[in-house]
């Protein structure tokens, strides 16, 4: 299985007219390009291209004789350009919209020549990046599976991604303490308080949630470069794939909703699911339920199994 880092240097005009060079990086698991269908994986926010494999973050889903089986698919992932996964970062991160990665993720699939997938599988931001691909290139996929995402993003979640900018933007420990609000956007009340139930930390003189979103925040700030972090949450406060777009796509279009997701609410997706089947598309709306929320389909793997795994063996 391949996993090594490859890398499509692009030259690419932002939608703000801004001239870029791209080191596009990405990640080949399984079997060889050409040799079998390929799946095309969007990460998430703090997500990246290594999907699968001892350390993929994704690896419960994605490798030999997982749901995406990599003895039966060719697995790619993009790196988003200025993830700092692969070390490039974007000085103007507010240059980028969500419409330029996906153009950008379109360039690299060609320079694969790669003109068809078998699926795009896309989880949150990159689902929103998923949509915005398909609108600009309706025919490309047989399957498009958006999981815990929408088209666009809806008035609270683009506050909360207020918040985030606020936060990145002021000078003490701005990563700790915009990834600590996060946590509380992608999980419920009850998921915490179930969790820890008031539980008193003696030894350091605090309650255990209040430190585990102390480790939380930490830990994204040994992972993530302010300017990278800015740039991902600048994407996620702005999807907005062209809605007219929507009914042109030629893809099944299997919906996974959360039903406790506070960022994309389950109920903003079924009216697009509704909406796309009233249209005549093929659509089909999963729904995972949990008390996690948004955070669910990093963790319910079982029921995303069960869904995934229906929708690849139709």
């Amino acid at each position: 299985m391949k996993s090594e880092l490859s890398h499509i240097n692009l030259s690419y005009q932002t939608s703000s007219q801004k001239e870029y060079t791209i080191p596009l990086s990405y990640q080949l698991f399984g079997k060889d390009l050409f040799s079998a269908p390929v799946i095309l994986v969007n990460h998430a926010l703090t997500g990246n291209s290594n999907v699968a494999g001892e350390d993929g973050w994704w690896k419960q889903l994605i490798g030999e004789n997982q749901v995406i089986d990599t003895n039966a698919y060719t697995v790619l992932c993009f790196n988003i350009p200025g993830n700092g996964y692969d070390g490039y970062s974007v000085e103007g991160y507010e240059d980028f919209t969500p419409a330029d990665i996906a153009k950008i993720f379109l360039q690299g699939l060609d320079f694969l020549r790669i003109n068809h997938l078998y699926a795009i599988i896309g989880g949150s931001l990159g689902g929103g990046i998923g949509w915005e691909m398909l609108v600009l290139k309706p025919k490309l996929t047989d399957i498009f599976i958006p999981i815990a995402c929408d088209y666009r993003t809806h008035d609270w979640l683009h506050a909360q991604c207020l918040v985030q900018k606020f936060l990145l933007n002021q000078d003490d420990q701005p990563l700790q303490k915009a990834r600590i609000h996060a946590m509380l956007c992608y999980r419920t009340p009850e998921s915490l308080n179930n969790r820890f139930r008031n539980r008193y930390n003696h030894e350091k003189q605090r309650l255990e949630s209040e430190d585990w979103l102390l480790y939380h925040g930490n830990a994204l700030n040994e992972r993530f470069s302010l300017r990278s972090y800015k740039l991902m949450n600048h994407l996620l406060m702005n999807i907005n794939a062209d809605e007219a777009g929507l009914g042109q796509i030629r893809a099944q279009i299997h919906f996974i909703a959360v039903d406790t997701d506070l960022f994309f609410p389950a109920s903003e997706i079924r009216l697009c699911f509704e909406k796309l089947r009233d249209q005549n598309q093929e659509v089909c709306y999963h729904e995972i339920q949990s008390v996690h929320g948004h955070d669910a389909f990093l963790m319910e793997y079982q029921q995303l199994q069960t869904i995934i795994k229906n929708i690849l063996e139709r």
